[in-house]
């Protein structure tokens, strides 16, 4: 058991060690990319932005699954007009880390209608687990490594209204759990629906496949957002519920409300 514990804060510092790792890549590639790319206008423009939320529950990326309890999202990107780095770094409001999520994302079209882009993540999930040792129970934290790409087209119907498609593939780099992620939805997005005194909502719903492994089903999701125009706070709610599935992992129905504190910024190159 000694040994055992020993060697899991090992494998954790190591996984910690690789994700910065690929963290300080990533920036460096991001770096060279903005210097290397040809400037679009006279001067490139470089953007910054980034949102910190607290929520009642902590939602994934995949709606279906859920922390449980109440988290703290810390998310930015930051690049010029196609590329861009984002980071998505997730913890318990207990200050225990849940998700670091490294995104890589490049759009490929960028027309007045139709727009794809695609990405790619390294990102960690952590646990807590408990270890018997020397008869006496510890909790550890335990992490999965996961590698996953996405495709994202979509298409502008009208003035803030625009339809899509999105799919992500996440492979679990470790053993003993769901190794295979699919996950396809079909979604919208109805933003600045006008309300009264500068106040508009977002509404985002879709209809969604996941597939773990060889189990699969069929959800529904959407995200409310009420905003008001030049005000960097926001209130949002997310609801998930189940259609058909045979999945075990998850609840039949989820939900949150969240207050997101959102910034952005752009830089001229000089």
């Amino acid at each position: 058991m000694f040994f055992d514990h020993h060697y899991s804060d090992l494998k954790m510092k190591l996984m910690i060690r690789s994700s910065m790792t690929v963290l300080l890549i990533m920036l460096g590639l991001l770096a060279k990319s903005t210097f290397a790319q040809k400037a679009e206008s006279a001067k490139g423009i470089f953007h910054f932005s980034g949102a910190a939320l607290v929520t009642n529950n902590g939602i994934s990326l995949i709606p279906s699954f859920s922390l449980d309890k109440p988290a703290a999202q810390f998310s930015m990107s930051m690049g010029k007009r196609r590329l861009s780095f984002d980071p998505d770094l997730r913890f318990s409001l207990e200050g225990k880390p849940w998700f670091f999520i490294f995104w890589w994302r490049y759009k490929l079209l960028l027309q007045d209608k139709f727009r794809f882009s695609v990405g790619v993540q390294h990102s960690l999930n952590f646990r807590t687990v408990t270890l018997l040792i020397d008869e006496n129970s510890n909790e550890v934290i335990a992490t999965r490594r996961f590698l996953a790409g996405e495709i994202a087209p979509s298409y502008l119907v009208a003035k803030n209204v625009n339809i899509g498609i999105y799919y992500l593939f996440s492979h679990n780099l470790e053993k003993g759990a769901t190794r295979n992620t699919h996950f396809f939805t079909l979604n919208s997005n109805f933003s600045y629906i006008k309300l009264s005194n500068g106040f508009f909502m977002r509404i985002t719903p879709q209809l969604y496949y996941l597939k773990l492994d060889k189990e699969d089903g069929i959800y529904m999701t959407s995200a409310f957002t009420l905003a008001k125009r030049d005000f960097p706070l926001s209130l949002s709610a997310i609801i998930n519920k189940s259609i058909q599935t045979d999945i075990l992992i998850g609840k039949p129905f989820v939900w949150n409300v969240s207050l997101i504190y959102s910034f952005s910024e752009s830089y001229v190159e000089l």
